[in-house]
């Protein structure tokens, strides 16, 4: 199974990952995929996930062929 995952704004610049096709196993949740993606480096506690462009807890599970993305929070003026 594979899933397309995505890092954006600030997160994906200081992470230095932009996207990429992840090879996973059927089970897998959101925070699964940011340990399979980063390895051991801690997810920062403001982060925001979506699947398929809805926000999503990170325990969301995840399906093959979605889009997960990583993002820091959204603010606007």
């Amino acid at each position: 199974m594979t899933v397309h995952v995505r890092f954006f704004a600030s997160l994906r610049e200081r992470l230095d990952i932009g996207d990429q096709d992840v090879a996973v196993t059927a089970g897998v949740t959101v925070a699964d995929i940011w340990r399979q993606v980063l390895g051991e480096r801690e997810m920062p506690s403001n982060i925001l996930a979506a699947v398929n462009m809805e926000y999503v807890p990170f325990t969301a599970p995840v399906q093959d062929g979605d889009e997960v993305a990583f993002f820091p929070p959204v603010t606007g003026g």
